[in-house]
């Protein structure tokens, strides 16, 4: 069982920039995969970025590739999301979220671990 709590939300114009951190329990966070989510008032949550095991891998969705970059510190069971040249339309709720194996996930429903979410404004 891995608990996954965000942090580093907040609110930022147009342009700044966001770390976020998803805090994992356990000591077995090496052994998953890891992904960031967003979610919109009345959206689907849609999949931003993932990232393998090891932390060599990584995958965008097409909207945040420049803009994004994923990473891990597996010493310190720690996912980071950095956020620059933010735009309003990134404006959402963030999950992390985790799934058992080795290969980079982007598929929401095969996530097993969410975290509670932290909320990104951007303001024009």
């Amino acid at each position: 069982q891995v608990q996954l709590v965000e942090s580093g939300g907040g609110s930022v114009q147009a342009g700044g920039s966001l770390r976020l951190s998803c805090a994992a329990s356990g000591r077995t966070f090496n052994s998953y995969a890891m992904g960031w989510f967003r979610q919109a008032p009345g959206k689907e949550r849609e999949f931003v970025a993932a990232i393998d095991w090891s932390g060599f891998r990584t995958y965008y969705t097409d909207s945040v590739k420049g803009r994004f970059t994923i990473s891990r510190d597996n010493a310190k069971n720690t996912l980071y999301l950095q956020m620059n040249s933010l735009k309003p339309e990134d404006t959402d709720v963030y999950y992390c979220a985790a799934v058992r194996g080795i290969l980079i996930i982007t598929a929401k429903a095969e996530y097993e671990y969410w975290g509670q979410g932290t909320q990104v404004t951007v303001s024009p």
